[in-house]
């Protein structure tokens, strides 16, 4: 049992060590390092400009409880409890280093709580959750129809899932990314992503591109992209965000 903003929340027994596919512990792995290293606490600065709108296209309320489905170092389960104050925030990351993290950045938050977990397998009861929300995590779950389908079970009959990601076919600036990254990626297109909602169960399924309207740099020297003309060519793109409803309702 855990207390959250001054409520006794229940957590099953399947919260007990989750499944440690081949796929899953790589993923644990390389994200542990990425957490050691920093990265978690960065990618606020990479995703805010996109996910900003997400938020208010999620219309949260004060009581909602909130699913953040790769919470990583927690920067985002922050931006989810200066709305839902009276509610409850879960975030969720396979790196059990990450989720230390976000447990000590959003330590002074007692609407938010972090637990270890994988997408196919979320260590929750079901129909609890009334949003689901997954920042540029998706592609790389091992599985992300199972991720869908599990997602649907744990939301509450009119409850909504909100899936963000920068690496999708649609855009042609990030096709590079998967020779970089040292886990597997999932390259889909937004069509692909929303028939994998229909197919979980999910109704009204739309998707939309999120651009970033941060100003590039005259020059780019990372490994992500070619120069800063593929940069901003990519932010122009957009991300994808792809979003449906469960049927019925709360």
């Amino acid at each position: 049992m855990e207390s959250v903003a001054g409520r006794r929340l229940r957590i099953p027994a399947r919260e007990s060590p989750m499944a440690q596919t081949t796929e899953n512990q790589n993923l644990r792995e390389e994200f542990n390092r990425w957490a050691e290293a920093g990265r978690g606490e960065g990618m606020k600065d990479d995703h805010l400009p996109i996910t900003l709108p997400v938020l208010d296209r999620m219309q949260l309320a004060p009581g909602d409880s909130v699913l953040d489905a790769g919470c990583g170092a927690g920067w985002l389960l922050r931006l989810l409890a200066e709305r839902v104050t009276e509610g409850r925030v879960v975030g969720m990351d396979v790196s059990d280093e990450m989720v230390r993290h976000a447990r000590r950045n959003c330590a002074e938050l007692p609407q938010v709580m972090a637990v270890p977990g994988s997408v196919d397998e979320i260590p929750w009861e079901s129909e609890f959750f009334t949003k689901v929300v997954s920042v540029e995590s998706a592609y790389y779950w091992p599985d992300p129809a199972a991720g869908l389908r599990e997602i649907f079970r744990v939301l509450r009959p009119g409850g909504s899932a909100w899936i963000l990601i920068n690496y999708y076919r649609d855009n042609p600036h990030c096709h590079q990314w998967g020779e970089l990254l040292t886990v597997p990626t999932h390259l889909l297109a937004a069509e692909e992503w929303a028939q994998m909602f229909r197919q979980a169960g999910f109704a009204g399924v739309e998707h939309a591109r999120i651009s970033d309207p941060t100003p590039g740099p005259a020059e780019y020297t990372g490994r992500w992209f070619r120069d800063a003309a593929q940069l901003a060519a990519f932010r122009a793109e957009g991300a994808l965000l792809v979003y449906g409803a469960k049927p019925g309702q709360s």
